[in-house]
């Protein structure tokens, strides 16, 4: 029976392997158009599904099938019901009168579209570079006494990371509960994983959605983006900033890169607990409760704090969350629109709305660097520039080290800051943590350091864009039409 089943086989291989392709592409095919919401994504996948039968189904099935399982997923990050108690005198009912009222509509959005309620009494201070940033999580680390929560997307094994990791295994080791999650993609960064280092201390710590390619894929998609520490209950930090020593100025030296945390105390941090322990119970199972991780008497900055809002996005039940948000401020806005985003590739229908800001009458300026760090990236955002450009938007390539901040402000009045990049991976793919802040204060001190930047770009142009050579141009076009599927 084997032999005959070995002659069939050998003698009609080609039929049985084309068959097998028709059979995946075919369903490959149906999953692709009954499960992608984003409808250039669907018919990209489709198109190489089609056109490339069994290697297009393999592929689709590493990078396209999105395997968090939404009902799980709000299952286990439903907000425990005495945490949001607690919170309620926080609430912000309506802005201090200090804010210009149009800005109303930006809250009722962020109250439609967020979990998270608008909080008072908060504290946020600006944080420029991995000098100041790990310089504070050093100390908030040094100091906590109950409770520890670290998230990263990329923890490098480096002489920075190995800072941090010591304090944190000291910390374990006077008796602070310590969790550390990190992203299994971003674990690869580095050789060998700093979670080597924490596990043989014992330090509990946990791999976000591991993949089963133990390699690094840097567009790999269902990533958690998120920076975060939080030290015991009601100091935090968290930002765009990865730990590596790049951005540190010791170690760096000429090839600084920079980037921006920010440092927040108040109200604020309850949510960002909460928005760790549901990562974390997601991850391993473990539900994080108790004082050691609520403060609970929060020190707050009662009638002189600011108004801020934890946004939290990704592909499960908040895949529209970042862009609404965005597309709010866009729609609001009346002065002045500022952007630094490090991956610029805005959706069609994000793009809109910047062009329809800067055709009203708004100034819109956008920063990314001259030089990015991903080359595919950096090609797609080159074709695309010319888009935004005729429809009035500023575009502006800083020169110098590279800068991985995200920020986004309005009208000198209203920020947003935090791991989310102008991108279909932060809008659609990835899993991703902002703040949406009411505070004239920052907002000025943000938009101080972009134009910083501004004063020191060079402006994008139609016509320079133009006189770049065919071949890199229709390069470029053929990258950014791969980015549906990112």
């Amino acid at each position: 029976m084997n032999e005959e089943l070995r002659d069939v086989l050998v003698h009609y291989w080609p039929h049985v392997v084309l068959v097998v392709s028709l059979v995946a592409s075919l369903a490959t095919a149906i999953h692709a158009a009954m499960t992608k919401e984003d409808v250039r994504s669907a018919i990209g996948w489709v198109a190489v599904v089609i056109f490339s039968p069994l290697l297009g189904a393999l592929f689709y099935l590493f990078a396209g099938v999105n395997r968090v399982r939404r009902q799980r997923v709000a299952q286990q990050r439903q907000l425990a019901r005495q945490d949001r108690l607690r919170l309620d005198r926080h609430e912000a009912k309506q802005l201090p009168v200090e804010f210009d009222t149009y800005l109303h509509a930006l809250q009722r959005l962020g109250d439609e579209v967020c979990e998270n309620a608008l909080l008072t009494g908060n504290r946020v201070e600006l944080l420029d570079g991995g000098d100041e940033t790990y310089r504070s999580m050093l100390a908030a680390i040094e100091q906590a006494q109950s409770s520890i929560a670290l998230q990263s997307y990329i923890f490098d094994h480096d002489r920075i990371g190995q800072q941090i990791a010591q304090a944190l295994i000291a910390a374990h080791e006077r008796g602070v509960a310590v969790r550390v999650l990190i992203d299994a993609v971003g674990a690869k960064y580095s050789r060998p994983p700093i979670t080597r280092m924490l596990e043989r201390a014992g330090v509990p710590v946990a791999r976000f959605l591991p993949t089963a390619i133990g390699i690094r894929l840097v567009y790999a998609n269902l990533r958690s983006h998120r920076k975060l520490l939080v030290a015991d209950g009601w100091l935090a930090l968290m930002g765009g900033m990865n730990i590596r020593e790049g951005f540190m100025r010791e170690f760096a030296g000429e090839s600084l890169a920079s980037d921006t945390h920010f440092r927040v105390q108040g109200p604020i941090a309850c949510q960002l607990v909460q928005s760790f322990a549901h990562d974390w119970e997601f991850t391993t199972g473990e539900r994080l409760e108790g004082a050691s991780w609520y403060c609970a008497n929060l020190p707050s900055e009662e009638g002189r704090g600011v108004a801020t809002r934890l946004v939290l996005s990704g592909p499960d039940r908040s895949v529209s969350r970042n862009q609404s948000m965005l597309l709010g401020a866009l729609s609001v806005a009346r002065t002045h629109v500022r952007i630094q985003s490090p991956y610029f590739l805005p959706e069609s229908t994000l793009m809109g709305a910047l062009m329809t800001a800067a055709r009203r009458g708004v100034i819109v300026d956008v920063v990314i660097p001259a030089e990015n760090n991903l080359k595919l990236v950096s090609a797609a955002m080159e074709a695309q520039l010319g888009l935004v450009l005729k429809g009035g938007v500023r575009v502006w390539r800083a020169k110098g080290g590279f800068d991985h901040s995200k920020l986004m402000t309005i009208d000198g009045q209203w920020s947003y800051v935090g791991s989310s990049n102008v991108d279909p991976r932060s809008q659609r793919l990835n899993f991703e943590l902002d703040l949406e802040v009411f505070d004239r204060t920052l907002t000025a001190q943000i938009d101080q350091r972009i134009d910083a930047k501004i004063a020191h770009a060079q402006r994008a142009t139609l016509a320079e864009l133009a006189r770049r050579p065919f071949w890199r141009r229709l390069r470029n076009r053929l990258v950014w039409l791969a980015t549906p599927l990112l």
